[in-house]
């Protein structure tokens, strides 16, 4: 995770340090804090690029800052309770984004105009545990087709109207990296506390800066057609060391891998990173700081942060949360997906993401090595609920998918499921077919929160499934895809990952990619 060096004075100029200490004491700290820091960015690695987070603060002028959520604020998550020992999880979304805007990314990533807008080729989240002893990342492939909500542009103050079925790199080109996230929250209900996004020459100067990256085809490769496409990476069967621009190759390769998706592409990016935190973790290449000062100057001037990630000493705090993990916690996972029904797309598959969200929100480690949790964290509610024939209920169906549509009628079934409980006030809305993985009661304000607690503790669905949310005016049942037909609804309260999740443990030495036949050489 982050690379950081050690310049020849504290200005950066060649200036003497103060204070105490011989040489042999300052090249050790030097060391030290190395190893520390590098553990940040081998998470951030993912497709396009990655930078380095050093200690001196002329280095903070380089880092370009941007806001963290820009979209519309009926859309955001609410951020995590504290557990009773006072921690929080950290949800930190790294953005590889594709931007063109130098000579060096337009020459890195390929014969397009300079001043295209950027998009978000690469889109994960990086959640680690409350109490730092795992650390879960989730990938979204680029061309999954979300619902991206209104943001405006905190520049020019253009708005961006709200979208669906659009592809989820697109995101970033509508106001910046907040819109991606905005975009993250809406879809996942997960709370993001930060950002990094880095480009293409970021990639090249960390791969060279670590001394090159370990990963294995299982044939020849050489990602290149008649016609132009493909990355242009060239290996042979088994394990090289790639750095520079074969890095970048290797995290942007599709035409070669298994069956030419980007899902594959992800599959390569998670071997690659996997690979790079033990790299960090060993030290092996370290060692020479005055060596990377030129590339970590390099590096920082491509990365882009939240504004509560903006400066060294922040991203060097984050380092030290993120060093405390075990490389064998760490697993690597993609949203399940779908093809979109063109077969030209994906689609978060139902069920399974949402299960997939669902951990992550309650903060469930992964690799399946968490002790069964015998709670669910959830905000204390301190409002008395009404009489249950005083409780005004609106049920919306919520059943469409992107591969199903929406059960006729499943409102007006489930309003007489709670009439017949005593709720009578309970009435369908059947304006509209909404789409949600999981059925959730939502309600507007703290005075409700009583209110929507009772309707889902009558139906049994889990409190965690009760979210305060500005777009409703009152207690609002969303009947979702996990409900689709009877009248008892089961929650799901197995907490073991979804295999379509295709998990990768960070400690796994042995992951290869399968070449296509169609690419060896």
């Amino acid at each position: 995770m982050p690379l950081t060096t050690q310049a020849a004075g504290a200005d950066g100029h060649g200036g003497r340090r103060r204070g105490g200490g011989t040489d042999g004491d300052r090249k050790r700290r030097r060391r030290r804090f190395i190893r520390w820091s590098a553990s940040v960015l081998a998470l951030a690695m993912a497709g396009t690029a990655t930078a380095g987070y050093l200690y001196y603060e002329h280095l903070n002028s380089n880092l370009k800052k941007a806001d963290l959520n820009i979209g519309d604020s009926k859309d955001r998550a609410t951020k995590t309770k504290a557990n009773a020992a006072g921690q929080t999880p950290l949800n930190i979304l790294l953005i590889g984004s594709d931007a063109r805007d130098t000579a060096e990314n337009q020459k890195l990533g390929g014969a397009r105009d300079i001043g295209t807008a950027a998009r978000a080729d690469v889109q994960m989240l990086l959640h680690v545990s409350a109490d730092r002893t795992n650390m879960s990342v989730v990938s979204m492939p680029r061309d999954t087709l979300v619902s991206i909500p209104k943001c405006t542009d905190p520049d020019t103050g253009k708005v961006y109207p709200a979208t669906t079925d659009t592809m989820t790199n697109a995101s970033l080109e509508r106001g910046g990296p907040g819109c991606t996230v905005a975009t993250w929250e809406k879809l996942t209900d997960i709370h993001i506390d930060h950002f990094m996004m880095v480009d293409f020459s970021g990639v090249v100067s960390m791969a060279d800066a670590i001394g090159g990256v370990p990963v294995c085809v299982d044939a020849n490769i050489y990602s290149h057609t008649s016609s132009g496409h493909g990355s242009g990476l060239k290996l042979k069967k088994g394990t090289t060391s790639v750095k520079g621009k074969q890095a970048l190759q290797w995290l942007r390769t599709r035409y070669g891998f298994e069956d030419g998706s980007d899902i594959a592409r992800t599959k390569a990016q998670h071997m690659y990173m996997n690979s790079m935190v033990r790299q960090l973790r060993s030290n092996a290449t370290l060692s020479n700081p005055d060596k990377l000062l030129g590339l970590a100057e390099t590096a920082t001037k491509a990365l882009t942060v939240d504004t509560g990630l903006g400066s060294v000493t922040k991203l060097y705090d984050l380092s030290k949360e993120l060093k405390k993990v075990p490389t064998a916690r760490i697993t690597m996972t993609t949203m399940p997906w779908v093809y979109s029904s063109d077969g030209n797309r994906v689609l978060p598959k139902p069920t399974d993401a949402a299960k997939l969200w669902r951990l992550v929100r309650e903060d469930i480690a992964l690799d399946g090595k968490d002790k069964k949790k015998t709670t669910t964290a959830t905000a204390k509610v301190t409002d008395k609920a009404a009489a249950d024939d005083k409780i005004a209920v609106q049920v919306q169906n919520g059943t469409k998918s992107g591969t199903e549509a929406a059960v006729t009628g499943r409102a007006a079934a489930v309003t007489e499921l709670l009439t017949g409980k005593g709720f009578a006030k309970a009435a369908a809305d059947t304006s509209a077919l909404l789409s949600e993985d999981l059925t959730v009661v939502r309600y507007p304000s703290a005075d409700l929160a009583g209110d929507a607690q009772r309707v889902a503790k009558v139906l049994g669905i889990p409190s965690s499934q009760v979210k305060k949310s500005t777009a409703v005016s009152g207690v609002t049942l969303v009947v979702g895809a996990d409900w689709r037909s009877g009248t008892k609804y089961t929650a799901d309260d197995d907490d073991t990952t979804p295999a379509s999740a295709s998990a990768l443990n960070a400690s796994d030495t042995k992951a290869c990619m399968h070449v296509d036949p169609n690419y060896t050489w």
